[in-house]
């Protein structure tokens, strides 16, 4: 009896410890909606494309600009969202959406994915197209893994997958817009469905 007392008291401690060094409060149906945003993103993209073949290769050209708009307002709809709904899910759970967890699980997420960004702002600036969509995939990916020790296990999953499809898309470097739906779109519904039935319903 003694014993068992003894096993359950250091299986609180590991708990309060696991959840001082974890962000938990991370809300899967963020993820849902910023893989819609998405989708409807890379809609409207390919119709650009199809609409203005020419144009797009022209960085002062309109569809250009277009493009880059779309890819910035899906961005901003995808933080506000995550963090409307993260700071919801900590409200319930009695968490601080900003403390000493989610500090360090912002800051290894921004390190990798910024550098991904400028990375790719390089590869645009000297027009090598072809690469764009598997670098913004590996760098998010390897921003996911990276942050995925301060927070929910499924995130590093999603980070292994969105590196894996980078480098796919690598090779199929002609297809970087479908590999963007399946990366950004679909996975974030997929693992953000897979968290919410996990985390959130109760």
């Amino acid at each position: 009896m003694e014993k068992e007392k003894y096993l359950k008291d250091i299986q609180d401690i590991k708990d309060m410890m696991s959840k001082s060094t974890q962000f938990i409060s991370l809300s899967g149906l963020s993820g849902i909606l910023a893989g819609i945003y998405a989708l409807i993103g890379a809609y409207i993209v390919n119709t650009l494309l199809e609409k203005n073949k020419y144009d797009v290769v022209i960085i002062e050209g309109l569809t250009f600009k277009l493009i880059v708009l779309t890819a910035f307002v899906v961005l901003v709809l995808s933080l506000v969202t995550a963090f409307i709904m993260t700071k919801q899910k900590a409200k319930k759970l009695g968490e601080n959406v900003w403390n000493a967890s989610s500090k360090r699980l912002l800051i290894n997420f921004s390190i990798p994915l910024f550098t991904g960004g400028i990375f790719a702002l390089l590869l645009l600036r000297h027009s090598v197209y072809g690469l764009i969509a598997p670098i913004t995939l590996i760098f998010y990916g390897l921003a996911c893994l990276n942050a995925s020790k301060y927070t929910l296990k499924d995130v590093r999953y999603l980070g292994i997958t969105e590196i894996i499809l980078g480098l796919i898309a690598v090779e199929f470097s002609g297809y970087g817009l479908y590999f963007w739906v399946l990366g950004f779109g679909i996975c974030h519904i997929v693992y953000g469905a897979v968290m919410y039935f996990k985390y959130d319903r109760n």
